[in-house]
């Protein structure tokens, strides 16, 4: 089995956003919205913002696969310091909403999928402040600009008092040393505010913009698909979570889980499942189809009580990651 980061909340700095392809010179500094929404441009392990394809490709070929064997796999036990949403009702903050899925625009993009495998699905690899690789799972969303990955909060920023991952990448389909898709680098992250500022797993969530990339040089959905989205569905619906978790096949390849949520209280849902370390910002999707790859997401891992124990939480989607979403798009480039 890998070892294990656990990722901690250090000294908090402020980085910068900035659209791929822009200048290094007009990067600013971190965004956030009036809806709480918070992002930056994505940077490599020196410093610089990735803002155009020679940097990018840098970040490609740092990324050894000796460099993405000893990455490590984040862990997500629930931190005493925390900070919890007040316990309410279960509800919705508004109607449901959902974005459908799409397929894959590039011809030989919708490669064979299996119920455990899906091209929509990918690891995630990025440097930590301080020193040393990490990794997580992620998945692609559909939008009309075909360059979002959705993932966790935690698996692009390190939370209260901490900083923003660089050298981000995602490799869709991974297994086993094996980019059957490619790699494709963040051009910007983007999380919740109330994730980079106090640690709130009720909006640990996560969503990097894509640079072009791949084995077609291509955007992320168009060369894989993409999932649909779900908000404001109830705390109790049918899933398959998909991730990379270390405990089962050492997170060199794609593990599943299906269930029913429950509501876990303070704003998030659980469901059981043994996937531990690796499978965090792995999806939880509905109507997963395992003909397309691709389901409707309705959450991601965040953290378990106790890692190993057969359950896990994510934050219930309501109307903050239609927030986060259409901020990510917003802030992509065409």
């Amino acid at each position: 089995m890998k070892s294990v980061l656990r990722w901690s909340v250090s000294a908090g700095s402020a980085l910068v956003l900035a659209l791929t392809g822009a200048p290094a010179a007009e990067a600013k500094s971190t965004t956030i919205d009036q809806k709480g929404n918070i992002t930056t441009v994505a940077r490599t392990l020196d410093g610089r913002a990735i803002t155009n394809e020679k940097i990018a490709k840098e970040v490609t070929d740092f990324w050894t696969p000796e460099r993405m064997a000893s990455a490590v796999d984040l862990d997500f036990p629930k931190s005493a310091h925390a900070a919890g949403t007040p316990s309410r009702a279960p509800i919705p903050t508004g109607p449901a909403g959902a974005v459908a899925p799409v397929a894959p625009s590039i011809s030989g993009g919708g490669a064979r999928t299996l119920l455990n495998e899906a091209q929509t699905v990918g690891k995630v690899y990025f440097t930590v402040p301080g020193g040393g690789t990490a990794s997580c799972s992620a998945s692609t969303v559909a939008s009309a600009k075909r360059r979002l990955v959705v993932t966790a909060g935690h698996c692009v920023h390190q939370g209260s008092g901490g900083q923003w991952y660089t050298n981000w990448q995602f490799v869709p389909r991974y297994r086993n040393g094996v980019r059957p898709f490619g790699t494709f680098v963040a051009g910007s992250l983007s999380t919740r505010a109330a994730w980079a500022n106090s640690s709130s797993y009720a909006e640990d969530m996560g969503i990097a913009v894509m640079s072009n990339g791949g084995i077609y040089g291509a955007k992320v959905v168009d060369t894989v698909g993409g999932n649909g989205l779900r908000w404001n569905w109830g705390y109790t619906v049918a899933v398959t979570a998909l991730g990379y978790p270390s405990n089962l096949g050492g997170g060199e390849s794609q593990y599943f889980c299906q269930g029913t949520t429950w509501d876990a209280g303070g704003q998030e849902i659980r469901m059981s499942c043994n996937m531990t370390y690796g499978s965090s910002g792995g999806p939880w999707l509905q109507e997963y189809n395992d003909v397309s790859g691709a389901g409707y997401i309705n959450s991601t891992v965040s953290h378990g009580d106790n890692p190993g124990n057969g359950q896990f939480d994510g934050p219930y989607y309501d109307d903050d990651i239609k927030s986060l979403y259409d901020f990510a798009e917003a802030g992509s480039p065409a």
